[in-house]
């Protein structure tokens, strides 16, 4: 299912796509009790689906209710205030080729030396790829949670960046605490999966990951996180199979997938878990996919662009890029 939070004057509830159209779940007759709190929702979503359904089926589906989809008056809000927001990096496709992507931009001259080498030796030249430990756990950091975009807004762009870049991610949410989890009890305290997009300030981001804390000003300023939640039950079973596209001014410029990652999402939540306690409201982000971000793809963002990614079957996340100021 597909969940989202809309207001209408000082109120706040909560909608279910069904056929398209959103339905407000409290004003179905079996669910006038529901809590108007997705994380409180999602806590106990075994319980609510079936009733969900069935008040669905029975509500709209009979031609004499007079159940009416959500105004256009109201105005969508994210489903949840994040509690935190880690952000992984997964595939291996990614890392290399942003990494020759930032030698491109930031280091023309030893470029063509790069280059050169990996006709040679037609492997990817070694200090692109990433560092063993990559390998061997999830490798995150953590962004700011507070600064969030959702679909519509528009993002400013920080004064201080010449290469201001996106980056789609699948990221999800966690409707349980977990310590220590196992691959189960991992998989069971996802809520549900929503579009995430990374934006980064690039020539900054540089010399502050040179500078061993990892990104500061390059990641804080803003993440976009789509309104639309999809539930976990919809998505596990093809996690790693979901479509993904890049559209800049209506125009793609990348599709991708989800397959390309080096740890799974279960194994992701049971490393953050070790001996480490993660709590309902928590986000994780699942890392940039292939192809995903402009250090990789060419297409730089310009001021008044609009940026759209959409991951398939969970949704899709539109910003439009605010002016530079001088």
């Amino acid at each position: 299912m597909r969940l989202q939070r809309f207001q209408e004057a000082d109120q706040c509830y909560l909608a279910v796509d069904y056929n398209n159209a959103w339905y407000r779940l409290s004003l179905l007759p079996t669910l006038k009790n529901i809590p108007d709190d997705v994380l409180v929702v999602m806590r106990d979503w075994e319980a609510w689906r079936d009733q969900i359904s069935a008040g669905l089926d029975s509500a709209i589906g009979d031609s004499k209710n007079q159940m009416l989809p959500v105004p256009e008056s109201a105005i969508p809000v994210l489903p949840f205030q994040p509690l935190s927001l880690r952000d992984c990096m997964l595939s291996e496709t990614h890392a290399t080729n942003a990494a020759r992507g930032i030698v491109k931009t930031f280091m023309p001259l030893v470029y063509p030396l790069v280059c050169g080498i990996e006709k040679l030796t037609r492997r990817p030249f070694p200090a692109l790829k990433p560092k063993a430990v990559w390998y061997q756990q999830p490798l995150y950091y953590f962004s700011n949670h507070l600064n969030i975009a959702k679909d519509g807004d528009t993002v400013h762009w920080p004064s201080y960046t010449d290469y201001l870049d996106y980056e789609i991610e699948l990221a999800c949410v966690l409707r349980k605490p977990l310590f220590n989890a196992t691959e189960a009890e991992a998989l069971g305290a996802i809520g549900g999966f929503m579009v995430l997009n990374d934006f980064s300030a690039r020539d900054v981001q540089l010399a502050e990951m040179r500078s061993g804390f990892g990104p500061q000003k390059a990641k804080h300023f803003v993440n976009g996180l789509a309104n639309v939640l999809t539930t976990a039950d919809e998505i596990l079973p093809l996690i790693q199979t979901l479509k993904a596209e890049v559209m800049i001014n209506n125009r793609v410029v990348c599709q991708s997938s989800t397959a390309d990652m080096q740890h799974s999402v279960a194994q992701v939540l049971m490393h953050l878990s070790k001996d480490e306690a993660l709590h309902p409201g928590e986000v994780v982000g699942f890392g940039t996919l292939p192809g995903g971000c402009a250090l990789e793809n060419g297409h730089w963002l310009q001021a008044g662009d609009v940026i759209k990614i959409s991951i398939e079957r969970i949704g899709s996340l539109t910003n439009t890029i605010g002016q530079r100021k001088n």
